[in-house]
C-alpha cells in the first residue's frame, strides 16, 4: 500500500517500484553465486554450470549466475506471474542476448515443476518457509532431490536467534529510502510468523507492506533431518560469523540474538 505525504505532485512512494527497492535492499546475488560455486567445486572437484532458482521471483539471482560464465545456464521457477513478468522486462530483458538465450523462466509450482535436472538448486531468502507443514516441506525437498543431477547440490538459507521471534521492526538506511523489516506476529506454539517489508522515503511517504511473508520459522535440525529423509546423503551448515568475510562450516555455535546460515544438501 502506497501512503502519500501530501497532495500535489506524485510522492517518492508513488513513483517507486517495489521490486527495484527489494533488489537494492535485500538481494546480494554476487556472494550467493560465489558460495554456490565454491561449495560445489570443493565437494565435486569441478565447476557447476547449471542452476535452478526456486521461488525465483524476478530471477535476479539466476540471471546473475548466467552472467558469470559463457558455459552457465539457469532456470527460474516461481508460481506467481507478476514477479516473473517484471523480471523478464527489467532483469533478463536488459541482459545481453547471450545471457537471455541461456535462461529459462517457468511459471510453475516448485512442488511439481517439470524442468531439466541441474547441478545446483537454490531456495534463498527463506522462501521455502512458506511451507508450514512437515509433509509439504518434505515433498518439496524430495522434488528438489529429484531435480538434481546425480552429483547435484541443494542450497538454501535460514535465519533465527532470540530476536528472530520477537515482534519488532528493524530499519536500515539504503540509497534514497529506508528499508523496514517488520516482525509483526509470532506464534510460539506453531512457529508461524507474519513479517512485512516497508519502504519509507525522505518526503514522508511510504510503501507499507510492500511485501508480506506468512511463514513457519523452521529450525536448523528440522531442515537437516528433512533433507536426509528426502534422500540427500549428507548435509552441511555454514554459519555467518558476521565479523568475517566468508561463512564457515560448523557443527557447534553459541546462541545469538540473530544468526544466518546456509544449509547444503549433498545428493
Amino acid at each position: 500500500m502506497k501512503k502519500a505525504a501530501s497532495r500535489g505532485r506524485p510522492t517518492l512512494a508513488e513513483r517507486a517500484d517495489r521490486y527495484t527497492l527489494y533488489q537494492k535492499a535485500v538481494q546480494a546475488p554476487d556472494p550467493e553465486v560465489k558460495f554456490m560455486q565454491r561449495t560445489y567445486r570443493r565437494l565435486r572437484g569441478r565447476a557447476p554450470t547449471s542452476f535452478r532458482e526456486d521461488f525465483c521471483g524476478t530471477a535476479h539471482l539466476a540471471t546473475h549466475w548466467v552472467k558469470g560464465g559463457a558455459e552457465r545456464t539457469a532456470i527460474g521457477v516461481d508460481i506467481s506471474a507478476e514477479p516473473l513478468d517484471w523480471g523478464k522486462e527489467h532483469v533478463l530483458g536488459i541482459a545481453a542476448p547471450s545471457v537471455q538465450r541461456r535462461m529459462r523462466l517457468v511459471q510453475a509450482d516448485v512442488l511439481s515443476a517439470e524442468v531439466p535436472r541441474v547441478d545446483v538448486i537454490g531456495a534463498f531468502n527463506y522462501s521455502y518457509c512458506c511451507f508450514k507443514e512437515r509433509s509439504v516441506l518434505l515433498r518439496y525437498f524430495r522434488a528438489a532431490h529429484a531435480g538434481l543431477k546425480k552429483d547435484g547440490l541443494f542450497m538454501c538459507d535460514l535465519f533465527g536467534g532470540t530476536e528472530a521471534i520477537a515482534t519488532q521492526a528493524d530499519e536500515r538506511q539504503c540509497d534514497g529510502f529506508r528499508y523496514v523489516w517488520d516482525q509483526a506476529q509470532y506464534n510460539p506454539i506453531t512457529h508461524e510468523a507474519m513479517n512485512h517489508i516497508h519502504f519509507r522515503f525522505r518526503d514522508g511517504s511510504s510503501l507499507e507492506r510492500a511485501f508480506t511473508y506468512d511463514w513457519r520459522l523452521w529450525s536448523i535440525p528440522e531442515v537437516r533431518e528433512l533433507l536426509l529423509e528426502a534422500g540427500f546423503r549428507s548435509t552441511e551448515v555454514w554459519w555467518d560469523p558476521i565479523d568475517e568475510e566468508h561463512y564457515r562450516k560448523t557443527e557447534v555455535e553459541e546462541q545469538q540474538a540473530t544468526w544466518l546460515v546456509y544449509l547444503v544438501g549433498v545428493k
